[in-house]
């Protein structure tokens, strides 16, 4: 696809098709987490754009899992399954799949699927943009113009705040919360600043605003 790679949470219990598929997904640029339990899937599921999902695993079933995804994420799913019937397929669906593929598949299916689930989340998912800056939360990207940013999380959520509040004066207590969930120390703030305002490169759109905070700003022109 013309978009960029796809983190894809690959939801597995069978190990022979679990790294069949990590491998073919990897080989296609894309980047995979495989899993086999529940708990880890549902510990991934901010990192992931798509999930797909084994209707068979080893602790309870997919649907159950399915329905614990709903309640956290809106991430689309794709269920993969040997069950041939309209009957679980409906239920797939109904229990909030957004695709059902049947085994025996290709891969080639598997990919254009996957492709068709991820431009339309692209589509309609939130952007946060201020000039050259745009910033997708849900799949944790950032660009200047064309260029990708590479961000450490920390960096991506201050990027995220001052995009939430372009042109105003943001304090030093408000982005700490932001980020941290509570204040921490300054140095640790002016850490994550400066490897910031370096990813951003120049001229650099974060100003200091002296004895208070900083603030997004970049003049016209």
């Amino acid at each position: 696809m013309e978009a960029d790679a796809v983190r894809v949470l690959l939801v597995e219990d069978d190990p022979g098709v679990r790294e069949a598929l990590e491998l073919g997904l990897s080989l296609e640029g894309h980047e995979v987490r495989a899993v086999d339990r529940p708990e880890e899937a549902l510990g991934l599921l901010s990192w992931a754009e798509v999930v797909v999902l084994d209707v068979l695993l080893p602790q309870g079933d997919g649907f159950s899992l399915l329905r614990a995804i709903r309640e956290r994420s809106e991430v689309p799913v794709l269920m993969l399954t040997a069950l041939d019937g309209v009957e679980w397929r409906v239920k797939g669906l109904r229990e909030g799949a957004d695709d059902y593929l049947v085994k025996p598949y290709s891969l080639q299916e598997l990919l254009a699927r996957l492709e068709a689930l991820v431009r339309r989340a692209r589509r309609r998912e939130e952007v946060l943009a201020y000039k050259d800056l745009r910033l997708y939360p849900r799949r944790m990207e950032a660009f200047r113009g064309e260029r990708r940013l590479a961000l450490s999380p920390k960096a991506f959520l201050l990027l995220k705040a001052f995009l939430e509040a372009p042109e105003e004066v943001l304090s030093k207590e408000a982005l700490m919360r932001k980020v941290w969930g509570e204040e921490v120390e300054p140095a640790t703030l002016e850490v994550h600043l400066s490897a910031l305002r370096k990813a951003l490169g120049e001229p650099s759109p974060i100003q200091t605003v002296r004895g208070y905070g900083y603030r997004l700003f970049l003049p016209e022109g």
